[in-house]
């Protein structure tokens, strides 16, 4: 199942046509995009077993992030040992967290205006939760998550490196710096979740490609984690990490620049892309 944010709107997407929930549902579930996680699995009992209308077209630059406004939101840095290497840090021994303010959210096509210092690019995995986990174990943890989407931690180096105590969450919070989507994929549409090809690519010239499964911390071990200190609320949302190949990683070190073209790409979800503008 395909779960959208259509001008603002809640919308299934099915065979490529979109299908308004409000409408289809008769009222019974809201079209406020967020508000379904607070329903998630009688939503998904309805969907699958509704007969829906026709879908209709629909422009993909109408769509937004796929859960535009949650409670929570957790990042995850150095979750790729390869990732950890050419930033020069250990791989930890539990998750990095840092978070992205909401104002940062975006949808998956859209134009970014580049602030002063170096912004980099790092493809992720987005998880978002879709029953309430607290103490939750790593086994049981999958049927806590809504699903899948695409996301760029899109990060400004200079802000997120500048004195003793590095500003991660600020330098990765200018608008348009999370875009996410194009929509989000239930886990039972995966073969594997925890094995998913990931990539990112600048005017076509690719700079990450890994797979999922090489995350330190899988998505079931980051809430099992997490939710042993904090409840995991519906709708919340995990940016769970990047691969190698950011830009301050590279030699000579490589930054996004007016002109240029983010392409983010992962297996069974769909892609983003960003223009960026000075």
């Amino acid at each position: 199942m395909r779960i959208a944010n259509l001008s603002g709107r809640l919308a299934l997407i099915v065979n490529g046509l979109a299908v308004d929930v409000a409408t289809a549902s008769d009222g019974r579930f809201s079209a406020d995009p967020q508000a379904v996680f607070e329903q998630f699995d009688e939503f998904r009992g309805w969907a699958a077993a509704a007969v829906l209308p026709a879908g209709t077209p629909f422009d993909p630059a109408e769509l937004g992030a796929p859960a535009p406004l949650p409670r929570q939101v957790f990042g995850i840095g150095l979750n790729y040992q390869a990732h950890a290497a050419e930033s020069g840090i250990a791989a930890p021994s539990s998750p990095a967290v840092f978070t992205k303010f909401v104002t940062s959210f975006s949808g998956p096509y859209t134009q970014v205006r580049l602030p002063a210092g170096e912004v980099d690019w790092e493809v992720e995995l987005v998880a978002v939760i879709g029953r309430r986990a607290e103490h939750v174990a790593a086994s049981a943890a999958w049927p806590h998550v809504a699903g899948l989407t695409v996301g760029q931690d899109i990060s400004e180096r200079v802000l997120q490196m500048v004195g003793a105590v590095p500003q991660f969450s600020l330098a990765k919070s200018y608008p348009g710096f999370a875009p996410m989507g194009p929509w989000l994929v239930t886990v039972d549409e995966f073969t594997d979740p925890d094995d998913l090809e990931l990539s990112c690519a600048i005017d076509g010239e690719q700079m990450q490609k890994g797979r999922t499964s090489e995350m330190i911390f899988s998505v079931p071990e980051l809430i099992e984690k997490l939710s042993a200190v904090t409840p995991l609320l519906p709708g919340d949302v995990i940016f769970t990490g990047t691969p190698s190949g950011v830009g301050m990683g590279r030699t000579p070190k490589r930054f996004l620049q007016p002109g240029e073209v983010l392409t983010t790409s992962i297996e069974g979800i769909g892609g983003l892309r960003q223009s960026f503008v000075r």
